[in-house]
């Protein structure tokens, strides 16, 4: 059963080090969450550490650089790991060949590129797909690509997913994510990888990162993943044999959460059951 707690700190104790998502946990898409920041300093402060572990298809140093521009304390988290950095360093080591076709904001996503010999081409030129996302994700639809996924998958081009998120909130609006590009080139009959949370190479890399800030390994068992995706980091964390704090206020709020904010217990259970997934621990917002 889901344990369903008021605080962060109720579970905390039984911890070394949290994983913790960044869009819906941390912050929503505008400004850093109050509660969320305050929890993660006073487990800091307490010896514990924080590795922010996000699908974002851009580096460490592109998300750090966004969470100055919300002015994020950095006292709330000690190191980042994304999924963007991940699939960079696999492009970058030639796994997936240097020329590649680009899909994603041509500014946001320019991070991806920087300081790489990675060769952006034409479709036709490519040995790869690339994809940190929508071009634009504001007016953008899956229709806008139909064409070019089609003739990506005719050509046999592996696909590449920086973010495997369909959807996020920003602020009161979602929008379409890396993840929802992969879903359709994949019924396409196209071959995708994705990094990024559910999938097990983010998390040895985020074991990586984890391992340098805290100068020794960390138990598995005293690890806690924190997110408010179901089949991204709660799916992540299960594939992982890791416990898990889900985050009912975020992707799920207006299917989970009761008036005040918090999880409805039949809701939570009817949810798991239909997922199959079974978190460790839930609550509304992080705090």
């Amino acid at each position: 059963m889901t344990e369903i707690i008021t605080a962060f700190a109720d579970i905390s104790h039984r911890y070394d080090a949290v994983f913790c998502d960044v869009w819906g946990c941390f912050h929503n898409g505008v400004a850093p969450l109050p509660g969320a920041i305050a929890a993660l300093q006073a487990y800091r402060a307490a010896g514990g550490k924080v590795i922010l572990l996000t699908n974002a298809p851009r580096p460490e140093a592109s998300v750090a650089a966004q969470l100055d521009r919300m002015q994020a304390p950095t006292d709330a988290w000690d190191a980042i790991a994304s999924s963007g950095g991940a699939a960079r360093a696999a492009v970058q080591r030639g796994d997936w060949g240097k020329r590649v076709y680009h899909i994603g904001d041509p500014d946001r996503d320019e991070g991806f590129f920087e300081d790489t010999d990675i060769e952006r081409v034409a479709l036709d030129e490519a040995e790869t797909i690339v994809c940190t996302g929508l071009r634009n994700d504001r007016t953008e639809t899956l229709a806008d690509y139909e064409d070019e996924l089609t003739e990506g998958a005719i050509r046999r081009l592996r696909f590449l997913c920086a973010n495997p998120d369909l959807v996020v909130d920003v602020g009161t609006e979602r929008r379409l994510c890396a993840g929802s590009l992969a879903q359709l080139y994949r019924d396409k009959g196209g071959e995708v990888t994705e990094y990024g949370k559910p999938h097990a190479q983010i998390y040895d890399y985020a074991r990586s990162v984890l391992t340098g800030v805290a100068g020794r390994e960390i138990a598995d068992n005293r690890i806690l993943c924190i997110g408010d995706g179901i089949i991204t980091d709660i799916k992540g964390a299960v594939g992982e044999d890791l416990d898990s704090l889900f985050i009912t206020a975020g992707l799920a709020a207006a299917e989970l959460n009761g008036a005040d904010g918090a999880p409805d217990p039949g809701k939570l259970a009817a949810f798991v059951e239909r997922h199959m997934m079974t978190p460790t621990a839930a609550m509304g917002l992080l705090a």
